[in-house]
């Protein structure tokens, strides 16, 4: 017996921002197939009037819509928090892609594409974003000398003050402390932070660091925190490094 609408569980709930009813409705059915709950916006008054409502797993984010660019619903979504993006659009430029990754999408999917491709992504952005695939002995509090990151809530302090992280910026600083002392490279960084199947340039990698630099004070030239490894990657001072700073 097939179970009723009403009692069947719901399952992640997403935003499909997209003004053409050729995209939006044949995608919308695959994604109730795939066990989705989409919700489709086609304005940029829409999508940030249903964000304010009812806020989403997961939003799809096409750039050009009728009233606007589909970036400004991306700095409105980081303002508000870390609900994950995927962007979906005809621009499939480098430069695109850079600009969209440092407002804050989590990925990048280029027009035309397909169903199965974007409900791939989704489910490895909302498993990356949801924290699953951590080891079970992860250390739930690192501290590095008045840095402290709690892996648990994901809150980070210096000197006791609350440091306001955006998503990436957290992922990548709770990597480079986990293997304080080790240099991990670009590479790893791009496919732990971002996607494990990156390709492209690590620009967006730069430009995290050097907004996570700025909050934590950290002078480029001669870092306390965060030291670039040119050629290799990066690495985070231990807490020893630390005490005598």
């Amino acid at each position: 017996m097939a179970t009723p609408e009403a009692e069947r569980p719901r399952g992640p709930s997403i935003l499909f921002v997209e003004d053409e009813e050729g995209i939006s409705d044949p995608f919308c059915s695959a994604l109730r197939r795939a066990s989705f709950e989409p919700v489709v916006a086609r304005t940029v008054a829409e999508a940030l009037e249903q964000l304010q409502s009812e806020p989403p797993d997961l939003v799809l984010l096409d750039l050009a819509l009728p009233d606007g660019d589909g970036r400004d619903v991306a700095r409105e979504i980081r303002k508000a928090g870390e609900t994950p993006i995927i962007m979906l659009t005809a621009r499939g430029t480098e430069a695109d892609r850079v600009i969209g990754l440092e407002i804050g999408a989590d990925d990048y999917v280029v027009k035309p594409f397909s169903s199965a491709e974007v409900i791939a992504r989704i489910r490895a952005v909302l498993r990356r974003s949801g924290g699953e695939g951590s080891p079970p002995d992860l250390e739930a509090r690192l501290e590095l000398g008045p840095l402290a990151v709690d892996q648990r809530s994901r809150r980070v302090t210096l000197a006791g003050e609350p440091l306001e992280l955006t998503r990436k910026e957290y992922d990548l600083l709770a990597l480079l402390a986990r293997n304080a002392g080790t240099v991990v490279s670009r590479e790893q960084i791009m496919a732990e932070v971002w996607d494990p199947n990156w390709w492209g340039p690590t620009k967006t990698l730069d430009v995290h660091v050097s907004a996570l630099r700025r909050k934590l004070g950290d002078d480029p030239n001669d870092p306390r925190f965060l030291h670039t490894v040119r050629g290799v990657g990066l690495r985070c001072a231990t807490a020893a490094e630390l005490e005598g700073r």
